[in-house]
């Protein structure tokens, strides 16, 4: 995607102590191209980093954003969140020889579910580097402005599980009924957090319900991407939001990804224990539901 350089507006005139007349520029990180009209939405958030074992979590969300037809409406401007030297822009040739700058963006879609009966805004991006508190007030802000009435974040994290096991989703939810309806007992965790846990309790000091599920990854297999994590957070999802998606395609990439471990296991079972380092280095199997995922977009291609 290529950044649009902003327009800035004066905020409020200022006078120094010379005499002449200066102003502050105000810059909102929140830039819409349009205003959707929604009905009972729900917002949908998955960042890449380290809220997404192999990148489970925006790999639900690309998912649905494709099978569901999400059209963008809104970005969040990087400027005031990213470290550009951790999260760097990309020069890109078009036509040839014309260089155009692609910066990291948080984009903002909105798709309408299989019945009809509401949607859905869906917000991704990779985790910010700066300012998480000023992030989640523009995330909730949003929210507010568009009539969201549930948030709820996808995320991944690296667990002592096998890949053998029904994936068991996790999280927090913040009212009892949520709670309830998802199944959680109360979390005793303590220690450090992701963008995921900030988020979620910005959404409590705004008001917002928020829901926060997490699918745990083998954590022999880390830097494969896991098709089995990303079913079960979308069958999660359905179950809260009542919702259907299609997810056949993802089922068979989640059978194909267990078969393949399975190999693994069996050609070389105390390696394969140890390292998994006879696994398609990740290449094989994340090519092929990379395939997978760009097919959701083009059904025609052959690639």
């Amino acid at each position: 995607m290529v950044y649009r350089q902003p327009t800035l507006a004066p905020k409020a005139p200022i006078a120094p102590a010379g005499g002449a007349i200066g102003y502050v520029w105000d810059m909102e990180p929140l830039r819409w191209d349009r205003k959707p009209k929604l009905r009972k939405p729900t917002m949908v958030c998955a960042f890449a980093g380290w809220n997404d074992a192999a990148g489970s979590a925006t790999a639900a969300l690309e998912f649905v954003s494709s099978r569901l037809g999400a059209k963008q409406f809104a970005v969040i401007d990087p400027e005031e969140f990213y470290d550009f030297q951790m999260m760097r822009p990309t020069v890109r040739l078009t036509e040839g020889s014309t260089r155009e700058i692609e910066w990291p963006e948080f984009v903002l879609a909105e798709t309408t579910t299989v019945d009809g009966g509401k949607d859905l805004v869906l917000l991704s991006g990779a985790e910010p580097n700066l300012r998480w508190r000023s992030f989640c007030t523009t995330i909730t802000d949003a929210a507010n402005q568009l009539g969201v009435e549930l948030v709820v974040t996808l995320g991944a994290l690296l667990a002592d599980v096998p890949h053998t096991r029904p994936v068991r989703v996790t999280g927090i939810a913040g009212t009892p009924d949520l709670v309830e309806r998802l199944g959680f007992s109360q979390t005793r965790y303590e220690g450090p957090t992701g963008i995921v846990g900030v988020l979620h309790h910005a959404c409590t000091i705004a008001g917002l319900p928020s829901a926060s599920l997490w699918a745990p990854v083998p954590h022999y297999v880390s830097a494969v991407p896991s098709p089995k994590a990303s079913l079960a957070l979308l069958q999660t999802l359905e179950d809260l939001l009542e919702i259907e998606v299609d997810v056949s395609e993802l089922e068979s990439a989640s059978e194909e990804y267990e078969r393949r471990l399975d190999e693994a296991v069996a050609s070389e079972p105390e390696e394969a224990e140890a390292s998994f380092e006879d696994l398609p280095s990740g290449d094989s199997i994340a090519r092929d539901f990379e395939r997978f995922l760009r097919q959701q977009g083009n059904p025609g291609s052959s690639e």
